[in-house]
């Protein structure tokens, strides 16, 4: 839409010739560009794409608003309409741009998922937001190039630190919830953009894809048992979960092979998988959609359970399950398939960890307290697909893997899904 309103734009304006050819090249480098990365990324990178190029978007609206004002300023043509679109564009811009850096560096395990953040942080991202109000006013008291220069350069500057800042301060569980906030972000500074450059176009789509990214967040929100404020204010590992210290979980947890796993898989009547991003990472899908399709062929009634916020973002585990060609009405969100747990033989958990921590629920002062989480333990036995033992992205302990019915099945997801094909083969 972007390339379509520039060309469009150009076009009307009486572009030559060699205008719209430059323009046209620029826009093929570009494609050229997207292209090459899109075709190296993998389902386990997506997420962390993602947010690489919502910094694009937001670099894109920085430059463009210093560009409009640089061409306006000069001539004496700034409004106070103008200053503002230029000023909203430059806020936001600069804040999504650094903040989807950071979201990226968290998602690509460049930086730890543990939130850091500066003494008083939300006070230190308050002033440094109201920078921009002072901009928006000092260029509107005096819209001359000198000063608008300045006001601009401060606006810049203190909005890069703040998404940056406030994205570093948010723990990895909220990760999901930053992504599409600053998906929202984005399509309202290009919104603002629309608005600098009197583009209907522009401002239309950024108005559909800023609202799209607020209700997904939203969405994202409420299945976390969060509120946005509390999430950009506060988030999971800060002093705005968990009142206390965490409780501590005791017991051994108990181990099984492939070969009982395959045993207890054909003996069963109901079975639940719940996938998550640790199938992603193993590219196991593919494996699980012909385990799945074996062992429906057998009667054995499997469904898959998918939490809203499995893996990174939302839907990367129903993009991948349809990806391997796993039939849509067998994959169920946890809204419908919670209640079934109870009347499940076997719940295989392939992977995923926070969204099935009974932790949100027994420890009040769990960091992840509260969340809706899947009940795979109120299955008749539980088996856990792990590489290891450890905690989850939250960094909070899982007690499912220590309880009386659930049994640990460690090692690489795909090298153990393709030994249960085998064996179900067999």
């Amino acid at each position: 839409f972007g390339v379509a309103s520039t060309v469009c734009s150009q076009w009307l304006a009486g572009a030559t010739a060699a205008g719209l050819a430059g323009v046209g090249g620029i826009a093929a480098a570009g494609a050229g560009s997207g292209l090459a990365i899109a075709s190296r990324v993998g389902p386990t990178e997506l997420p962390q794409t993602v947010a690489g190029f919502h910094s694009l978007v937001g670099a894109a609206a920085v430059a463009t608003a210093v560009g409009e004002f640089l061409h306006l300023a000069p001539l004496g043509l700034l409004t106070p309409v103008s200053i503002g679109a230029i000023v909203a564009a430059t806020y936001l811009g600069a804040i999504t741009t650094t903040g989807s850096l950071v979201a990226f560096g968290k998602l690509n395990g460049a930086l730890g998922s543990a939130p850091v953040s500066l003494p008083k942080r939300n006070l230190v991202n308050a002033l440094l937001s109201a920078v921009s109000l002072w901009a928006a006013a000092r260029m509107m008291r005096s819209p001359t190039l000198a000063v608008g220069r300045a006001a601009l350069a401060a606006c810049t500057a203190a909005s890069l630190f703040v998404g940056a800042h406030a994205t570093l301060a948010i723990g990895g569980a909220d990760v999901p919830v930053v992504i599409t906030c600053l998906n929202s972000a984005s399509g309202w500074a290009l919104c603002a953009e629309g608005f600098m450059l009197s583009s209907t176009l522009l401002t239309t789509v950024g108005a559909l894809i800023g609202f799209s990214g607020a209700l997904l967040t939203q969405d994202m929100c409420v299945a976390m048992n969060r509120d946005i404020v509390s999430v950009l204010l506060g988030g999971y590992g800060t002093s705005a979960t968990g009142g206390g210290e965490a409780m501590v979980f005791e017991g051994e947890a108990t181990f099984t092979d492939v070969e009982a796993t395959v045993e207890n898989l054909k003996a069963a009547k109901e079975v639940i998988v719940v996938p998550g991003y640790g199938l992603a990472v193993a590219n196991g899908q593919y494996a699980m959609a012909e385990i799945a399709k074996e062992l429906r062929a057998q009667g054995v009634n499997l469904r898959f359970a998918i939490h809203p916020v499995a893996g990174r973002m939302p839907g990367q585990l129903n993009v991948l399950l349809a990806e391997a060609g796993v039939p849509y009405d067998i994959v169920l969100e946890m809204e419908e398939i919670n209640d079934d747990f109870k009347d499940t033989d076997i719940c295989l958990v392939v992977g995923a960890n926070d969204t099935v921590n009974s932790a949100a629920i027994e420890d009040p002062n769990s960091i992840i307290a509260g969340m809706p989480v899947l009940h795979v333990w109120e299955a008749k036995n539980v088996i856990v697909m792990k590489r290891s033992m450890g905690a989850g992205y939250a960094g909070a302990d899982n007690p499912v893997f220590i309880k009386d019915n659930t049994d640990m099945l460690l090692g690489d997801a795909k090298k153990t899904l393709d030994a249960i094909k085998a064996k179900l083969d067999d």
